[in-house]
């Protein structure tokens, strides 16, 4: 093993830490003992420096012990690279020595390292220990380094070193890192019961997708820790099972397992992806009871959980209480604000970032171009754009690109927009096209539309969205012919266009509805409701978007279709379900249609009602009969 080149000790002396020796001869009146107590309590690298300089002089830097604590003072100090240096000048390292070594190196993250001294030590035929097999299993595991993995798996068998529960453990954690879950579980089975290893098991089984296999593990746990619930809840967060994962810390509140900031952050995760702002808000509350620290960690999660559930006023009191804020935090509040129609405040936001001379990142610039989308700020747009490169060497991606091309989109440049796609270094991907396809819908360009779906179909990215997209180009223009068209090419190409879903959160509930879906409880009130909305509405002027409806089928019955659309259906449940003058809050996983658009400004005027939307691509916040988008999505 190569280790770094480095000067002989005999050099001039570190310059010494305030709280270090100064006097070389203090060493002299101290036994071994209060020498390593000494180390020990070193908390700053130039107190180790002082010390071993010192040991040089007095004729002790051979001894293993004192060694062995330097080793270990200097990966305490995170200074692994002098740990190096040391262990290169110390003549017959021993196995502690090397353990020391190669521990130091794990916990750095050094991996590869870790693994070649390990490799140096067999060939000298010096045998391991256990904790020295456990560490080395570790380095295997994080690098996913499987075939070195297993070779020490079979050594610690001939060395019988596989009854020792730190090694079983490691070796879990290798194999199931690796992928290796049939191999994990044997492991694990020949184990007795063991929160640790169940839970290694589980975070496993999760990152593979196999939720149910993760489930059963847990099950089987009989006394459950703060970190196996975590696990647990992290593995549904990650697989989408977001109702699950707050069903499980309901059961885990049930047992009085008191949650760590990792577990807040996961459930923080799962009420954002929900749009759940009121389990947020209790967990928010919680954190406060328990006194857990708004540390950045937890901080950044929470200003995302209430900018994607559309409170952005409590995402900024948040971001305001922090008494620390990195790149993330600006990021997530920038981003947030942009979504949520904030367009200045997050432009204002990224002007303090600047000037407080934090380095912006590719996120970052990604939330100031949407802001600029979102607010129409063409000018200000290209400025940050051209700023990138030039002044903070960020070279556009594609998701920058994808700003700018619905940045023009959105004022009506279209042919710009296309220009820009057409000579940029990058191949378009189907969302930028996608986004000038929708312009050329908002803009009724439909020559533009037909290139630009012709280019999807030609680069095979056309999925369900662009035929659906295109069919209402169509369909805009009374092209019904052209539409049917598109609809057959979909089919043909055995594409079905996604369901639209739409969910509400009532009483901590989250509920879910589909088109003209039946199967809530209350269908009966939801529906009387929507008649009576419909009324209202016509006396207030309304008129369907029947191009919205792609299908060829009488006025009647695009009516029909339109009305019973999710969205309304989540909302008419709001209705029903809460206090007058209560913000109704809906998700949907599709873009918000233009006629259901226009229903949902008219509700919230007639109904004095705050309606805040999150569709597929941003938040709407329904007020007054206006929308914070101002109609363009």
């Amino acid at each position: 093993m190569a280790f770094p080149a480095s000067l002989p000790f005999s050099g001039p002396s570190p310059k010494p830490h305030p709280n270090s020796i100064s006097n070389p001869k203090s060493l002299k009146s101290l036994d071994q003992k209060q020498i390593i107590l000494l180390l020990q309590k070193s908390k700053h690298i130039n107190q180790v420096l002082s010390i071993h300089a010192q040991l040089i002089r007095n004729g002790l830097s051979q001894d293993p012990f004192l060694v062995f604590e330097l080793l270990r003072s200097c990966s305490k100090c995170h200074a692994i690279g002098y740990a190096s240096r040391i262990f290169h000048y110390t003549q017959k390292p021993n196995v502690y020595l090397y353990t020391a070594l190669i521990d130091g190196f794990v916990s750095s993250g050094n991996y590869l390292d870790a693994i070649q001294l390990y490799s140096r030590m067999l060939n000298e035929s010096i045998a391991p220990d256990n904790y020295l097999m456990a560490s080395i299993l570790k380095a295997c595991g994080s690098q996913l380094f499987l075939r070195e993995g297993r070779e020490v798996h079979g050594r610690a068998l001939k060395l019988g070193f596989i009854s020792n529960r730190l090694v079983k453990l490691r070796i879990v954690e290798l194999y199931g890192n690796s992928g290796e879950l049939g191999d994990a579980r044997q492991v694990f089975e020949e184990m007795p019961e063991d929160v640790v290893a169940s839970t290694v098991m589980i975070s496993s089984y999760s990152d593979q997708g196999l939720v149910e296999e993760a489930g059963a593990v847990f099950g089987g746990v009989r006394r459950k820790d703060t970190v196996c619930w975590t696990a647990m809840i992290d593995g549904f967060v990650r697989n989408g099972e977001m109702n699950r994962a707050l069903e499980a810390f309901r059961r885990m509140q049930g047992e009085n397992v008191r949650p760590n900031e990792v577990t807040i952050v996961c459930l923080l995760s799962a009420c954002s992806q929900l749009g759940a702002l009121e389990i947020g808000r209790w967990v928010h509350s919680y954190m406060r009871k328990y006194e857990i620290e708004l540390n950045l960690f937890v901080g950044n999660a929470l200003i995302n959980m209430y900018s994607r559930c559309g409170s952005i006023d409590e995402a900024h009191k948040v971001f305001d209480e922090m008494k620390d804020r990195d790149v993330i935090t600006y990021n997530t509040m920038i981003s947030g604000l942009s979504m949520n129609g904030k367009s200045g405040q997050a432009i204002e936001l990224f002007r303090v970032m600047i000037k407080l001379r934090l380095r912006p990142t590719n996120v970052t610039f990604v939330g100031a171009l949407n802001a600029c989308s979102h607010g129409g700020l063409v000018d200000f747009g290209f400025k940050i754009f051209d700023s990138m490169a030039r002044d903070y060497r960020v070279e556009p991606q594609i998701e920058h690109y994808g700003c700018m091309v619905d940045l023009l989109g959105r004022v009506g440049r279209l042919d710009e927009a296309y220009d820009l796609i057409r000579t940029m270094k990058m191949t378009p991907d189907h969302i930028m096209l996608g986004t000038l396809l929708s312009a050329c819908k908002m803009h009724k360009d439909l020559e533009l539309g037909e290139q630009v779906a012709k280019a999807l179909e030609d680069r095979g990215q056309a999925d369900s969205g662009t035929y659906v997209l295109l069919s209402q180009v169509y369909a805009s223009f009374g092209k019904w012919k052209e539409a049917a068209q598109v609809r057959a090419k979909m089919k043909e190409a055995g594409m079905q266009k996604e369901p639209g879903c739409s969910s509400i959160e009532v009483n901590n509930e989250i509920h879910e509805f589909l088109l003209g879906d039946i199967r809530h409880p209350q269908k009966e009130r939801i529906y009387k409701k929507l008649e009576e909305l419909n009324r209202l509405l016509r006396l207030e002027g309304y008129h369907p978007e029947k191009v919205v409806v792609l299908q060829d089928i009488e006025d009647g019955e695009k009516e029909g279709a339109l009305a019973i659309h999710s969205e309304r259906l989540a909302i008419c449940y709001g209705l029903i379900s809460t206090e007058p003058g209560t913000t109704i809050r809906v998700m949907k996983n599709l873009r918000v249609c233009y006629d259901c658009h226009s229903v949902i400004k008219l509700i919230a005027k007639t109904t004095r009602r705050k309606i805040v939307v999150r569709d597929r691509n941003r938040f709407h916040h329904f007020e007054n009969g206006a929308c914070s988008c101002g109609d363009y999505w």
